[in-house]
């Protein structure tokens, strides 16, 4: 089982930050946090990475039902989406896929909420 959904898309890298941005909006979720990858290794490191952004998505009452079922759920959460420049003009976009993640947790019901999770992420990718 891949631990990631992706697709590669005609978008640029800002435009494809702003529509997975907005379909993660559409099915429920909000970014609670950005991290850009690429600042930061040349803030720390000094080195040129290419255009690559983590988005911390969140969807709350997922969260929650996931936060009352264990409470050390929490280190699997958010849901992370990355977007990536890759070397031939193409802007990737990936999300974890959160069946794969908590295969560890060993939980049915957080298995089921993993699926319905799943779900949500590929209609996400699949629309960017």
């Amino acid at each position: 089982m891949k631990y990631y959904i992706e697709k590669i898309t005609n978008y640029g890298f800002d435009e494809a930050i702003e529509k997975v941005t907005e379909e993660l909006k559409k099915e429920g979720f909000g970014v609670l946090s950005e991290i850009d990858i690429h600042n930061k290794l040349k803030e720390k490191l000094d080195v040129d990475f290419r255009k690559y952004k983590i988005l911390g998505a969140c969807n709350p009452p997922k969260a929650y039902e996931a936060l009352k079922a264990k409470n050390k759920i929490g280190t699997l959460l958010p849901c992370n989406v990355i977007v990536q420049q890759l070397d031939d003009n193409k802007v990737e976009v990936a999300a974890v896929n959160p069946k794969a993640s908590m295969m560890a947790v060993n939980n049915l019901g957080l298995e089921k909420l993993a699926g319905e999770i799943r779900g949500i992420l590929e209609r996400v990718i699949v629309a960017v």
